[in-house]
């Protein structure tokens, strides 16, 4: 109810053109018909008139669009009496743009995830204890406590001893980043499970988060209209119908015949069949778990060149697995493994799950420790049934086992290191590995036009060299920060360009790309504010699906205008020799506009997905055969 009361206030031209025409339909069963054709009348001319305003203001900057036919269809119409299919006209055109409108209020609010995750306050140091600031109040020099697990709220540099902060937001790697006495902190980043003091370096406004939100609404503000489908066939189409209107009445000398061949050229086909084509396009996109956030994205999809893709949480998984256990002499695999997740229980650091879980997926018991501490950054000490293990960084363990070693590790690996009773027992190895369906998508993507790919990360030159070779991405670069993926976007050439990714770091790039499409689905709030397309499940592949679908959308869309403006070109010329009254057109027209509104309905693709569903679930059945 209450959602029904907000449309009609906000679209409340075309409730009210339905509510004349409900109220039209009782007076004429009730006898009063004259009346219901002075109301008709009266109100296809107001509306007729308002978009007049409208129509002078576009073509006095320019533009041609689908209004000049529309005011004139209606007029037409209300001259030879046809005041019903004046009224269809009218609702025809506010339901075509109500829909449109619709669509495109859905993306206007990619700012307020961003905002509202922004810091509010400090803790300030002041004379030995701490005072709760608003950040703007944050000056340069200021000493700042930040808590276990809290955003850092300005620039900084570190002045305790050493943390681990995560800079996925920033610059998307999934990997705690070790930070020591003197290193800088960037703003947006969350600090580890120790509290620490840092030192201010910058305001609030010049920090980098505030800087990633200035970058997302100058990006957005930036991004030109997509021209609405239907207005590229306006001038055409208009030209054609008053032209062709015209030389009947000429040659004809009735200037009935100018009313006759206009009836029958309404732009309703224009005019709602594009809007009808991409709601259904859209609703197939949140079928198959992408939100398409108006008709103009689907646009877009259909013409994208290059795709542009993040690293971590894109085409990687965003959290390390294990993939390697190099167990020293004495020990096997299996064992160390277990001592690892055993230890691993008691730390708070990332890879300790990583280390569990795999310990879990081989069956592996673990054990409770009698006694264990975590060393903040460095790893954690237990001991289990009796055995010290130590398990951590490589100094670290160096310290309890002097005989420790560094194992070898490709690019894009992170090794733990492990020791038991003052021995060096071996390494556990464990990367971000590919998504599954990432070399698939590609594939699709480039089957579907989409020809020239490229990868941004804030991740090491070597890890995203190491990455785009197994994947075979034409262009990389790495260690960006937000500003970097923005200026690398906007250099490209190819366009339209898709940019995928994830996370507060892609939120800039996402808005300033010409489709951008966010991983949604572990809460990537600010990504998704900021794209045009959030896909809702972890699952990249579907990226190609989205172009897929916004393809399919402009081909029905295209089939559906045309159909329109065959039939209605067609019924246009028999009219301008006199052999369709105006009543007979008015009535024709409705099922060109009824023939053209089916078409487009076909967007909604229930067959064309059932159908590849069976597909894929024949070449599963195949590949398991």
């Amino acid at each position: 109810m209450a959602s029904g009361i907000r449309l009609v206030r906000r679209y409340p031209v075309v409730a009210l053109t339905v509510a004349i025409g409900l109220v039209g339909a009782v007076l004429a069963l009730a006898g009063a018909g004259w009346l219901v054709a002075w109301i008709f009348t009266g109100y296809a001319l107001a509306i007729a008139a308002w978009q007049a305003v409208g129509m002078v203001r576009d073509l006095l900057r320019g533009h041609w669009g689908l209004d000049v036919l529309a005011v004139t269809a209606i007029i037409a119409t209300v001259v030879v009496g046809e005041y019903v299919a004046a009224l269809i006209v009218v609702l025809m055109l506010t339901g075509g743009e109500a829909l449109e409108d619709y669509a495109g209020r859905r993306a206007k609010r990619e700012l307020d995830a961003l905002l509202a995750r922004a810091p509010q306050r400090a803790h300030r140091v002041v004379d030995d204890h701490f005072v709760d600031v608003p950040i703007d109040e944050v000056r340069p020099g200021d000493v700042l406590l930040v808590r276990p697990s809290e955003i850092v709220p300005v620039d900084g540099t570190l002045r305790s001893a050493e943390t681990a902060v995560d800079e996925s937001s920033i610059t998307g790697e999934s990997l705690p980043v070790e930070k020591r006495a003197g290193d800088d902190l960037l703003s947006g980043s969350v600090n580890g499970h120790v509290a620490v003091q840092m030192t201010a370096t910058a305001r609030a406004a010049d920090s980098q988060y505030q800087q990633i939100v200035a970058l997302v609404a100058e990006a957005a503000a930036s991004k030109a209209p997509v021209v609405r489908l239907a207005d590229r066939y306006a001038v055409p189409f208009t030209a054609f119908s008053l032209l062709l209107a015209g030389v009947a009445w000429w040659v004809s000398g009735d200037p009935v015949r100018f009313a006759e061949v206009l009836v029958l050229a309404t732009p309703c086909p224009l005019l709602i069949a594009a809007p009808v084509a991409f709601m259904g396009g859209m609703s197939r996109a949140a079928r198959n778990g992408v939100i398409v956030k108006g008709g103009g994205v689907l646009e877009q999809l259909a013409r994208a060149r290059t795709a542009v893709f993040d690293k971590t949480g894109t085409l990687t998984h965003g959290s390390p697995e294990l993939v390697a256990v190099r167990p020293e002499a004495g020990f096997d695999a299996d064992e160390l493994l277990a001592l690892v997740a055993s230890a691993e229980q008691y730390s708070s650091h990332v890879l300790a799950a990583s280390m569990i879980d795999a310990a879990t997926e081989r069956g592996l018991r673990l054990s409770e420790a009698d006694a264990a501490r975590e060393a903040a950054t460095n790893g954690v000490v237990a001991r289990i049934r009796g055995r010290e293990v130590v398990v951590g960084k490589f100094a670290f363990v160096l310290e309890h086992a002097p005989e420790a070693r560094r194992t070898p590790i490709a690019p894009g690996e992170l090794a733990v290191y492990v020791a038991v009773d003052g021995r060096y027992a071996g390494a556990l190895l464990a990367r971000d590995r590919l998504r599954d369906d990432a070399r698939e998508t590609l594939a699709r993507l480039e089957a579907l036009g989409v020809t020239h790919t490229m990868m941004l990360t804030g991740d090491a030159q070597a890890t995203a060299d190491h990455i785009a070779a197994e994947l075979g991405i034409e262009r990389v670069r790495a260690e960006c920060l937000p500003a970097d993926k923005v200026q690398e976007v906007a250099a490209i050439t190819d366009r339209p360009v898709i940019m995928v990714g994830d996370g507060v770091n892609d939120a800039p790039v996402l808005a300033a790309a010409d489709v951008g499409i966010a991983m949604g689905a572990r809460g990537a709030t600010a990504a998704s504010e900021s794209a045009d397309a959030v896909i809702l499940v972890d699952d990249v592949s579907r990226t190609a699906k989205a172009v897929e679908i916004g393809r399919d959308t402009v081909r029905i869309a295209l089939q559906s205008i045309w159909l329109g403006i065959v039939v209605s070109v067609g019924l246009m010329l028999v009219a301008a020799f006199g052999y369709i009254p105006a009543t007979a057109g008015a009535l024709l027209q409705e099922f060109v506009d009824l023939a053209a509104i089916l078409a487009a309905l076909r967007a909604i693709g229930g067959r064309r997905d059932a159908a590849a569903a069976v597909a894929a679930r024949a070449r599963v059945g195949a590949a398991a055969r």
